[in-house]
């Protein structure tokens, strides 16, 4: 049993999907508490990579976590690259980046490439810094989705970027990260400020998600059952989220192949490293945001959170909640995608209709056997994922200098 909870805590740090119910949502915000050292210090500086800290407030008063890494190499760091922008996915931060050897970890790959890397970290994630006004233990501190981690985190995020370095910039995602990116290339004022993006396991639709655990849980409808019992933030190191978990996969997934029941089958994740991942993941999320994923899946749209016919006419004017238009995105802006053919999440189907809807003809990297975690944790990343992606990015003009 002690294995298997650790087996579900790891699967759900990693993936797009996951759900749990904590605790009241009082004790589980009382229960958090701010790491010693940011992650600069605690990850990516021991390894020897120039790490500084920023903080940065959004519109809506969320203050974000932001680190700058320099490569380790003397003569990189005097002129700096590209800046690279890289966007973690649901109930992760930006640690997830690092995670891996030097040789392994994008951010370090980036860096020692000669890019300025830039690590984002969304509202609520450990290495953010709370609110202006709000404390974790209100509950609208938690009243939000990905389309304002979209349309206020990361739209701040690139234009901090864009600020101190003068320059567009390359803006990686995964999962949730795709998300966020295509919802904000949408909006003129931010696509601007971009040379490209990359995004890994992209997903702007989910109705063909075929992730076995995850459909239970939606059929379930649990999302809506957390919300309903007033639990707004979504923390995994609870035992009682540990405990729910395992009586939703008792007798309906086996406990111990529920990676791939979420993720579809992972080629080349490293299980050994298992332990090491969860002394930084999952980080907290809220249950609006699971809700409005899981939307998502029953709607088969990417639109607004929706609120319910009368209080989207509140909220919005209209009845449904508004879509994103993709074709809003720039035939102009480069993308590049890489996907797998045994991703549960991120569906070749549902990639295709993302395609379809771009003015644009993306760069694609598909690969057959990579499910949704090797495109972050493969140990075979850097040369079936990360090669590719970063000469598309030298392809660019922007990088002559490394």
């Amino acid at each position: 049993m002690q294995r298997s909870v650790a087996v579900v805590a790891a699967s759900f740090f990693c993936i797009f999907f996951l759900s749990s119910a904590a605790k009241a949502a009082t004790e589980l915000n009382t229960s958090r508490r701010s790491p010693v050292k940011g992650l600069c210090a605690q990850l990516i500086e021991p390894s020897g990579y120039p790490c500084t800290e920023h903080t940065i407030q959004t519109k809506d008063g969320y203050l974000l976590g932001l680190q700058r890494v320099s490569s380790r190499i003397g003569n990189l760091r005097a002129q700096r690259g590209p800046p690279v922008l890289l966007q973690h996915g649901l109930f992760m931060a930006g640690d997830v980046w690092f995670l891996d050897s030097m040789d392994q970890s994008l951010g370090f790959i980036l860096a020692d490439h000669g890019f300025d890397v830039w690590v984002g970290n969304v509202r609520g994630t450990r290495w953010s810094h709370g609110h202006i006004s709000l404390s974790e233990k209100d509950k609208e501190f938690w009243d939000w989705s990905w389309e304002e981690l979209a349309l206020f985190d990361l739209a701040e995020m690139i234009h901090h970027v864009n600020l101190i370095t003068n320059s567009k910039i390359f803006v990686v995602g995964h999962s949730q990260g795709t998300i966020m990116s295509l919802a904000a290339l949408t909006q003129p004022d931010i696509v601007k400020m971009v040379e490209a993006a990359a995004l890994l396991c992209p997903i702007s639709y989910l109705e063909h998600v075929s992730a076995r655990f995850v459909l239970r849980i939606v059929g379930m409808h649990l999302d809506k059952v957390i919300v309903a019992m007033g639990i707004h933030q979504l923390n995994f190191k609870s035992d009682l989220g540990t405990q729910i978990l395992d009586s939703i996969c008792d007798g309906h997934v086996d406990c111990n192949d529920l990676l791939t029941s979420i993720t579809g089958k992972n080629c080349c994740f490293n299980n050994s490293r298992v332990d090491f991942y969860l002394e930084y993941e999952p980080h907290p999320s809220s249950s609006k945001n699971l809700n409005h994923l899981f939307q998502m899946i029953r709607k088969g749209t990417f639109a607004k959170y929706d609120y319910g016919m009368w209080k989207n006419l509140k909220q919005y004017g209209q009845l449904k909640p508004p879509k994103f238009d993709l074709s809003q995105i720039p035939r102009s802006l480069p993308l590049w995608m890489g996907y797998g053919g045994n991703d549960a999440l991120a569906d070749v189907m549902d990639v295709q209709h993302t395609l379809k809807e771009l003015q644009s003809k993306p760069k694609l990297l598909y690969l057959e056997n990579y499910g949704h975690i090797d495109f972050i944790l493969s140990v075979k990343a850097k040369e079936d994922v990360f090669d590719s992606m970063i000469g598309f990015f030298r392809s660019r003009g922007m990088s002559s200098s490394i």
